[in-house]
């Protein structure tokens, strides 16, 4: 509104985005298929051509499959593209709950799109794509939905007319929140219309209370509110969300009394058999009988709350965690390259995929010895960085296999076959369609990144630790003491410099585990490397990495400044960078690691690892 009358105060909100989901798997496609599996269990499905005139008249009908032909029609419109098989193979987020269901699919289909061809766009442009496409539909929506494009956690959002700056606020601790349905009845349109009537001018004093509830009280509100859940204040935040319910129901509620006066949330909120188990609590979005939000005070609290919830009030409920952030729960492995090395078996076999003898004895590509101890290690999502036609070969190694074969494996490989599928709704994909280096390959994993750390692995090596924490559990707990970017190290031998990364630094500790990193060479000369470089007489080299956001955006800059080209478009300059900019450390790795990358390394690593 501040585009028809300046003195409005610009918007705030706090947005967060729970864990259940639309999870779906999209291919190219001459048109724009959809299949989608609905609550009741029955699939449905559509195609439509990819006419943005047919799209967009599709669109404007209405529907649940409305929301992917807008998308696609705005798409249409601003990039070349072609169409998009989409198949929703499970879909846990529950429709026409306020949870903001039509704006996830939006979401789902903008970065489909944006994944299948391309567009380079950030979670910013997946937003703008999902929102402006939800717009060719009948649904009102509003900005702040599309902030499920980033995930669970909780989303800041401030609104100064057409201009919407969007940044995951930091959370000092997990916080524990329970949704519900009220199940009663609640007039969106009529809430909105009667608020909206007090815009862009207040004319009543009515009107002028609800200007400064939305203005100035909820700019200071949310300054309160970022602050508790920044330092993980949970109790603070649950009175804050208490004071604006009250002071929703102040000075908001006389615009729409009969729709706001909201019985039955107020008279859950109020109920002790709830109040001992929570912090606070408030209505969500618009108010009224619609969805009521808990802050919990503990896990255990959240289970007991949701028994009462949905055993003695007969309501749908949803719980969700907000973890806390700095924590590492993404991981990118690029598997893109050819494997020359290796060859001639690299042309029939991907490297990664080479078999391997695991510590429970089961032979496995090597690949999947490193996803297994990825989520041991608490990595909920794994990007593949792999060539667009390779993508079928990845899948294939999570799909079940045929009951035929599977019959003829021993009890043990049974339920470890069954275990495999479990694995890819951890794995999602990004592409690498030139072999522009290292950094280039890393680059594309931006959007699965987003402003998150991510753990980077070599595609070609495997890790063992030789303490009770595994090597990847190392480089994240080194990660959670500084929160900069953090490098692996493993000592090398001398002639072996010519062929890694190298760092240069100072050990910060007395166990001289920590290192504060000075620079990073790649690949220098032996004389170079012993005169100019190493830690105490130790050559270090980089194997693992947790990159920070910085790092996406040096790689960013180096793309746009032309260094993308073939051999020169590697991580090390940008790793640089962020070095003498932010500051970085090394972290020692008590661990052993094994190349399968090198046919004498992987002869070595055939014989000892699992070992």
């Amino acid at each position: 509104m501040r585009k028809f009358n300046s003195e409005i105060i610009p918007g705030q909100a706090l947005v967060a985005c729970i864990e259940e989901g639309i999870y779906a798997t999209a291919r190219v496609s001459d048109s724009l298929k959809f299949s989608t599996v609905m609550p009741d269990g029955t699939t449905e499905k559509c195609r439509y051509s990819m006419k943005p005139e047919r799209l967009r008249a599709i669109a404007a009908e209405g529907g649940y499959f409305s929301y992917i032909a807008g998308v696609a029609a705005y798409i249409s419109t601003f990039y070349k593209i072609g169409g998009m098989d989409l198949n929703c193979y499970k879909v846990t987020l529950p429709q026409k709950k306020g949870l903001s269901s039509s704006a996830a699919i939006c979401v789902l289909a903008a970065r489909a799109f944006n994944r299948l061809y391309g567009l380079n766009l950030t979670v910013r442009g997946e937003m703008e794509a999902a929102y402006y496409g939800e717009l060719l539909t009948p649904s009102r929506c509003g900005r702040l939905d599309q902030a499920c494009a980033y995930g669970k956690g909780i989303v800041n959002m401030k609104f100064d007319g057409d201009i919407l700056e969007v940044l995951p606020a930091k959370i000092g601790a997990p916080l524990h929140f329970v949704f519900a349905d009220l199940k009663s009845k609640k007039d969106t349109v009529a809430i909105l219309r009667n608020l909206n009537s007090a815009y862009p001018y207040p004319r009543t004093e009515t009107h002028r209370m609800l200007h400064g509830l939305l203005g100035e009280m909820n700019a200071e509100h949310m300054e309160k509110v970022r602050a508790a859940i920044a330092k993980g204040n949970a109790k603070r935040l649950g009175a804050l969300m208490t004071e604006a319910q009250e002071a929703f129901d102040t000075y908001a509620a006389p615009l729409s009394p009969k729709e706001l006066r909201a019985e039955k949330l107020h008279n859950i909120l109020d109920d002790p058999n709830i109040q001992k188990h929570i912090y606070g609590g408030k209505g969500v979005g618009s108010q009224g009988d619609g969805t009521i939000q808990f802050l919990a005070k503990s896990e255990q609290d959240v289970i007991q709350l949701k028994e009462y919830l949905t055993d003695i009030l007969k309501l749908d409920c949803y719980s969700f965690t907000a973890p806390k952030t700095g924590v590492v729960r993404k991981a990118v492995i690029p598997v893109a390259g050819y494997g020359t090395r290796m060859y001639p078996a690299t042309k029939v076999v991907r490297k990664e995929f080479l078999p391997i003898i695991d510590i429970d004895g089961h032979a496995k590509p090597a690949l999947l010895i490193v996803i297994e101890e990825l989520i041991k290690s608490g990595i909920e999502e794994i990007c593949l960085i792999i060539r667009p036609e390779d993508e079928e070969l990845y899948i294939s190694l999570f799909e079940p296999l045929d009951e035929e074969n599977t019959q003829k494996l021993d009890g043990g490989l049974q339920n470890y076959e069954n275990s495999l599928s479990g694995l890819k709704e951890k794995i999602v994909f990004a592409y690498q369609e030139e072999a522009a280096g290292f950094g280039h390959a890393v680059l594309q994993s931006a959007h699965i990144a987003g402003n998150d750390p991510v753990l980077l692995i070599l595609g070609d090596h495997l890790y063992s630790s030789k303490s009770n924490r595994s090597c990847f559990g190392q480089m994240i707990d080194a990660y959670e003491k500084t929160e900069k970017l953090t490098i692996g190290l493993f000592e090398i031998q001398p002639e072996e410099v010519t062929i890694y990364g190298v760092a240069q630094g100072d050990y910060t500790d007395n166990d001289k585990v920590l290192v504060k990193l000075d620079a990073l060479v790649e690949k220098p000369t032996m004389e170079y490397a012993i005169t100019k470089l190493g830690i105490e007489d130790k050559q270090l080299a980089v194997f693992l990495y947790i990159l920070t956001p910085e790092v996406y955006s040096s790689l960013n800059q180096m793309q746009e400044d032309g260094k993308a080209e073939i051999g020169e478009f590697q991580l090390t300059p940008a790793l640089d960078e962020v070095i003498k900019t932010n500051g970085a450390y090394g972290v020692v790795i008590d661990g052993q690691r094994y190349d399968i990358g090198i046919p004498e390394k992987y002869r070595s690593t055939v014989a000892t690892y699992g070992k």
